[in-house]
């Protein structure tokens, strides 16, 4: 993981849910393994656009912060499976009222206002 040369600032509750989800791919990956999408495979494939190096990249970064367990299968091939842990599972009101929001004003969107006046 990425180290920063300046201290961050996390006093604020914001910031410290925007470290942890903060990404292009972070909600959408805990979204899908909150709907029981497990193997990465699975997942890059249920998110689509995200490359299988990136979702890899997150899910590390996932695990870090204590949103995801990793389980690795003693079998050959590798199988891997990812599960929200108890931290994971917390967030996931704050997903979903991110997702209600987005779909309350997504008509603002995709009819191309970009900004709210």
């Amino acid at each position: 993981m990425y180290e920063r040369k300046t201290p961050e600032h996390l006093e604020c509750g914001i910031k410290v849910t925007a470290r942890v989800i903060g990404s292009k791919w972070k909600p959408c990956i805990i979204d899908a393994i909150s709907r029981g999408v497990h193997r990465p495979g699975a997942l890059q494939r249920e998110i689509g656009l995200a490359s299988r190096r990136v979702i890899q990249l997150q899910l590390k970064e996932l695990e870090e912060h204590g949103i995801v367990q990793k389980r690795v299968y003693p079998v050959l091939p590798q199988k891997v499976e990812y599960r929200l842990s108890e931290l994971g599972v917390s967030i996931l009101q704050v997903l979903e009222a991110m997702n209600e929001w987005g779909e309350a004003n997504r008509h603002l969107y995709l009819a191309g206002v970009t900004e709210l006046v």
